[in-house]
């Protein structure tokens, strides 16, 4: 089986860090002209700028791309593209979070490059990219109460709960502006995704 994947460096080395059944072959390519000139069983594009224009040519491969915070429904998408989670350390997953119409696709693809996934249903943010995002601003929020300073809420998140990462930590890695844009989505539905004001400042004094 023959996978391209169009991704950034980040993006690359967890990939490639990622164990995988050895009769698939992965290959990247640079931009989407390369797709045409390449033979493939299934398309990954992960880079944050998606060319829906050029998506729509792709209508035999599977076509997997990186859409957290719009859906297969608000891009209108057709039925072979499904979406997946790219954020910086989301890759590294043991299970990928995908939401797909075509399931049976999904399952193909990901039984024979010998990967996890869960199927999840169409909605902004996933599953665990909506979680870590409200851990991320609950943290925001005990900093603007002066609960403690961001490098002891990292430590007491990290050894209390055993993440990965402390919040703030976490933050970085993914992009403030990633979880910022994925909550500003999430409140217009709900007001429990409000964004904490500690965020919204930090994000106007980098910008």
């Amino acid at each position: 089986m023959q996978i391209i994947v169009l991704a950034n460096e980040q993006q690359k080395a967890e990939l490639l860090a990622k164990s995988k059944n050895e009769k698939v072959s992965i290959e990247f390519v640079d931009d989407y002209s390369q797709f045409s000139q390449k033979t493939a069983d299934a398309l990954f594009i992960l880079r944050d700028e998606i060319d829906i224009s050029k998506l729509r040519s792709f209508i035999v491969q599977p076509v997997f791309i990186h859409s957290v915070v719009f859906t297969l429904h608000d891009l209108d998408l057709p039925g072979n593209v499904s979406r997946i989670n790219a954020w910086p350390t989301f890759l590294q997953r043991e299970i990928w979070e995908v939401a797909a119409k075509d399931v049976d696709q999904v399952k193909n693809i990901f039984q024979a490059l010998g990967w996890k996934y869960l199927l999840v249903p169409d909605e902004p943010g996933f599953v665990a990219a909506r979680v870590i995002a409200m851990i991320i601003n609950e943290a925001y929020f005990a900093f603007d109460d002066d609960v403690s300073s961001k490098d002891q809420i990292d430590v007491a998140m990290r050894l209390g709960t055993n993440y990965p990462y402390g919040p703030f930590e976490w933050a970085k890695k993914i992009g403030l502006n990633n979880i910022y844009t994925l909550l500003k989505r999430l409140s217009e539905v709900s007001k429990r995704y409000t964004v904490a004001p500690a965020m919204e400042n930090e994000l106007a004094d980098t910008n």
